[in-house]
């Protein structure tokens, strides 16, 4: 079974940084779109960024342009967001995505096809 475990999150102040890490076993991810996305109460869900693992190419919403970075450990299997200047408006649930066998990237929730349980993030102002 495909399992994604995000870690990381928690209560940071503004202006401050976190990173979260996307732990993924249970396949391959040779071929993947790995994507991070946020959900507030209330609001739909939010794509941040993605990362395509063969080549290490990356998107990201203009939201957090400049102050987010997504990579990966390939030793580790481990997507990364490193988030920097954090703002109250970041604050959210954070899930880490994935598509096993990807030939491009998606900003869309729909693209993929496994997720993890999400991990906390709270900006305080």
């Amino acid at each position: 079974q495909v399992q994604l475990v995000e870690s990381g999150g928690g209560l940071v102040q503004t202006g401050g940084s976190l990173r979260l890490s996307c732990a993924a076993s249970g396949r391959t991810f040779s071929s993947a779109a790995m994507g991070w996305f946020r959900q507030a109460p209330g609001k739909e869900r939010e794509f941040v960024a993605a990362l395509m693992w063969n080549g290490g190419s990356t998107i990201y919403a203009d939201s957090v342009k400049g102050r987010v970075t997504i990579s990966r450990d390939n030793a580790k299997t481990t997507v990364y967001l490193e988030m920097n200047s954090l703002k109250p408006e970041d604050t959210a649930v954070y899930y880490c995505a994935a598509r096993t066998t990807a030939f491009g990237l998606s900003t869309h929730p729909g693209f993929y096809d496994f997720w993890g349980q999400g991990t906390q993030v709270t900006v305080s102002s």
